[in-house]
């Protein structure tokens, strides 16, 4: 592990770091500038306030660096690019409005003599040869020239329009700042000492950052993992993007890897990269954790070929898994069958069977990915909705069976079944936590509760046509009781009961509105005006604590050959 600790940690500020004497590089393949006015503008009134307020300093959050193996004054930025890009692009505003004072006459040979000492401090030595500057901050292999020829040299691109999204935004960025200091700093522009006094004395020493130095990639990865924090720009996805891309040596091979990248993300999603490529990599070995991510990659990964291998297996599986989350997704046009059991997966939210489902659906038959998709819906609704039992288990046997499937150990659903026994809940537990169960119907379970009262419904009435979205959900036990339904119920069993299965039931639209909040005996009399027999069979003569749930448990007893495993116990 990286040793993160406090001799690996310290606190600096941008003026410490980059007028050091040391280079700073962005590497090649990291992703390119991305701020925006939204970015520039909290920055910026985060150093107004800093202005006006001479005693204070702001937390830029953490910069990560990488040191070099051949020099102590080279370093690569893992995260921090986005915000030290920025402030250089402050600097060279700054620089900028000085050299306008110079153009003026105003105090030129001191303005002069100020705009090269920033230059020198904060953008980079001059060229004797070609008296141009290159930066002590380089950017990637997409932003570097434009950083370079245009904002360092001070030199307006000739059409901004022309240029790329992300070269468009570093120049926008030095438009925004040049303008920002003219608009709420009036009393420092009018002045080269006043200009190099706020560079110097406040974006330079009072904008801090906890520094941390990794010695490689693989502790990098482990520093972000283990910070997780706001404000980290670049995410572990990109570090792993990095390494494979490193193992290319020729442009043609690179740029293939990159066109594949491009379209694992524009289906996965960044954001979702992480939780996608730990179900692929279950398919190899059981349990991976997020935090060793990087270090699986790195022990299989080694040369071109293999990253090339992992980004078609990974490609492959990209559309499965957004899939898998998503019933309509076009993917299941052709096997609509499969449609209704995804959408369960959906509710159950339930992901720990995606590397079985991953691995199952390219050596399974169609009809046996089938039953296996209803098999993990049925034994998760059990599981996990009815019972809330450790999913930690469950996905560890998941993993497992994946590896088998992938083997060729495991060939047909009733296989995986044996193998997953032993998280099946059994029919008496199912019978007893059904018979308990109370779920909310506010917000993204209401959904939940509609389908559970809509399979009910069907087995009830025999009937595999009715629609799920037709009904409403009555509460017998309404959620706001006048003081009336207090007689039968306490207040604490009104808060722990009138979210119970057994108190609710799907009723028409028009009947629900007229019921409200009446007492039994009306509501009773109304629900046998209703089509669905759920509702139709409420004939109890009051409506208790005890007469509720009686009718959760014959729910119950219902509910066991509702869900339940087509292969024998």
């Amino acid at each position: 592990m990286a040793r993160i600790n406090l001799l690996d940690t310290r606190t600096t500020s941008f003026g410490d770091l980059i007028g050091n004497g040391k280079i700073y590089r962005v590497p090649p393949f990291q992703r390119d500038y991305s701020w925006n006015e939204e970015n520039w503008d909290d920055l910026w009134q985060d150093i107004v306030v800093l202005h006006t307020n001479p005693d204070s300093s702001h937390y830029m959050g953490a910069l990560v660096l990488q040191s070099s193996s051949t020099s102590d004054k080279e370093f690569t930025i893992i995260d921090g690019q986005q915000r030290l890009a920025t402030l250089s692009i402050i600097a060279i505003a700054v620089i900028e409005k000085i050299q306008k004072l110079v153009e003026r006459e105003d105090q030129k040979e001191a303005n002069q003599e100020r705009q090269e000492i920033l230059k020198r401090t904060y953008l980079s030595d001059r060229d004797p040869r070609s008296l141009r500057y290159s930066s002590k901050l380089l950017l990637n292999e997409n932003n570097n020239d434009f950083y370079q020829s245009n904002l360092i040299n001070l030199r307006k691109p000739l059409n901004s329009r022309s240029l790329s999204k992300s070269n468009q935004l570093l120049w926008q960025a030095f438009e925004y700042f040049f303008n920002k200091l003219e608009e709420d700093l009036k009393d420092v522009v009018q002045s080269g000492e006043k200009l190099a006094e706020f560079l110097t004395d406040v974006v330079a020493q009072r904008l801090l950052f906890i520094q941390i130095n990794v010695e490689d990639e693989l502790n990098a990865y482990t520093v972000f993992e283990t910070l997780n924090a706001r404000g980290i720009e670049l995410s572990s996805t990109d570090l792993l993007k990095n390494y494979l891309f490193s193992l290319f040596q020729g442009p043609d091979d690179l740029q293939e890897a990159q066109r594949q990248w491009r379209r694992i993300i524009n289906t996965v999603q960044m954001e979702k990269f992480p939780e996608f490529l730990r179900y692929y990599l279950s398919l190899q070995q059981t349990r991976v954790r997020r935090e060793r991510l990087f270090k699986v990659v790195r022990e299989f990964v080694k040369d071109s070929q293999q990253a090339f291998d992992l980004l078609d297996q990974l490609e492959y599986y990209s559309s499965l898994f957004i899939a898998l989350g998503n019933s309509n997704d076009e993917f299941w046009r052709d096997t609509p069958e499969n449609q209704p059991y995804i959408r369960e997966l959906e509710l159950f939210r339930v992901k720990q069977a995606y590397p079985t489902l991953f691995t199952a659906y390219q050596k399974f038959s169609s009809d046996n990915f089938t039953r296996l998709l209803k098999l993990v819906s049925v034994l998760s609704f059990r599981y996990t909705v009815v019972s809330g039992l450790n999913p930690n288990e469950l996905e560890t046997l998941y993993n497992k069976v994946a590896i088998s499937i992938t083997k060729g150990e495991i060939t047909n659903p009733k296989q995986v079944f044996d193998n997953l026994r032993s998280v099946y809940v059994s029919d008496e537990k199912f019978l007893q936590d059904f018979s308990l169960l109370s779920i909310s119907t506010k917000g993204q379970k209401k959904k939940l509760v509609r389908y559970i009262l809509w399979q009910l419904e069907m087995d009830a009435a025999e009937r595999p046509d009715i629609n799920e979205d037709g009904f409403t959900i009555e509460h017998i036990l309404p959620e706001s009781p006048t003081d009336d339904w207090r007689q039968n119920f306490t207040d604490t069993q009104i808060e722990d009961m009138v979210y119970r299965l057994g108190n609710l039931t799907p009723l028409e639209p028009h009947l629900n509105r007229q019921v409200g909040n009446k007492l039994y005996p009306s509501k009773q009399a109304t629900y046998q005006q209703s089509i669905y027999k759920l509702t139709q069979n409420i004939l109890a003569e009051e409506w208790t604590p005890n007469t509720l749930a009686t009718r959760q448990r014959h729910l119950a007893k219902r509910a066991i050959h509702i869900w339940r495993s087509d292969f024998p116990l």
